[in-house]
């Protein structure tokens, strides 16, 4: 198992290359993701003001409305520029890794790991960050974790109209084949997720009940497509309302998980569970 230390490309990306904190409002797909997290979260959370655990969760993009919400939440990420955004939220902060939490066993009600599943490249790594969160989750708390699809990386870049290219075509070859991206060229460090496998993953852990959805649905990259390729905004179009109609209207079919660009798994500590797993 590896130690809990962040990989230094992901830190250069958050820092360097990449502001999350727009991520989910700048782009149509990015809006589509937003929605789809917050509609998927709001039915399955206890009302507030339940204890919420938001592990990795970077510039504070769903503490934002979580607060608003009412809930009391404490947001934990490895990224230093990511906590001195997220304290504006109205959410404690801390710095800290999803693989060694300073939080007491059974003390919060909900745990979200909307991040640090794809940016754990090992299985064991994985498997030590929902051990920790079983841990401090109360008996019966709520689990959500999100991953990257499998097939994410295909459909983004046939949207952006160079996947016909030698060179890109051999890149995404090479992350369907080991579902893992090295992060040495544009996105960072990355595991790349089938349904299965985080429902899996997830249940392993010791979590009863995990169901797994796709966030963005079928459609979400024709609006990306849309956007690259014609430069116009398509956040507030009938072309989005369209795609947020599409991925409401997948989530009976599981064999459609394949086609979003992420994954939701939710499950429950058990009711009587003591303890760690």
């Amino acid at each position: 198992m590896t130690s809990p230390e962040v990989a230094p490309e992901i830190v250069r990306f958050y820092t360097e290359t990449i502001d999350e904190a727009q991520r989910l409002s700048k782009t149509a797909d990015g809006r589509l993701e937003m929605v789809r997290t917050q509609e998927l979260l709001r039915r399955y959370l206890p009302p507030p003001p339940a204890r919420v655990l938001d592990i990795g969760g970077g510039p504070g993009t769903h503490a934002r409305w979580l607060v608003e919400d009412g809930y009391a939440l404490h947001l934990v990420d490895p990224i230093a520029r990511h906590i001195e955004q997220a304290e504006q939220t109205g959410a404690t902060v801390e710095l800290g890794d999803a693989r060694r939490l300073t939080a007491e066993d059974a003390s919060y009600d909900v745990v979200l790991m909307l991040g640090p599943l794809y940016h754990l490249l090992e299985r064991a790594d994985r498997d030590q960050a929902l051990a920790e969160a079983h841990r401090v989750l109360k008996p019966g708390g709520v689990l959500a974790a999100a991953g990257i699809n499998r097939y994410s990386s295909l459909f983004e870049h046939a949207a952006y109209a160079h996947l016909h290219t030698e060179a890109m075509r051999r890149s995404i070859g090479g992350i369907l084949a080991a579902q893992i991206h090295d992060g040495k060229k544009a996105f960072t460090a990355a595991y790349f997720h089938s349904g299965e496998q985080l429902r899996d993953e997830v249940a392993a852990a010791g979590f009863d009940a995990a169901a797994v959805f796709g966030i963005e649905g079928p459609a979400w990259s024709m609006l990306a497509a849309a956007e690259r390729n014609t430069g116009d905004d398509f956040r507030n179009s009938a072309l989005f309302e369209s795609a947020l109609t599409a991925a409401r209207m997948a989530e009976p079919y599981p064999e459609l998980l394949a086609a979003s660009s992420h994954l939701l798994a939710v499950g429950r500590r058990p009711a009587d569970a003591e303890g760690a797993t």
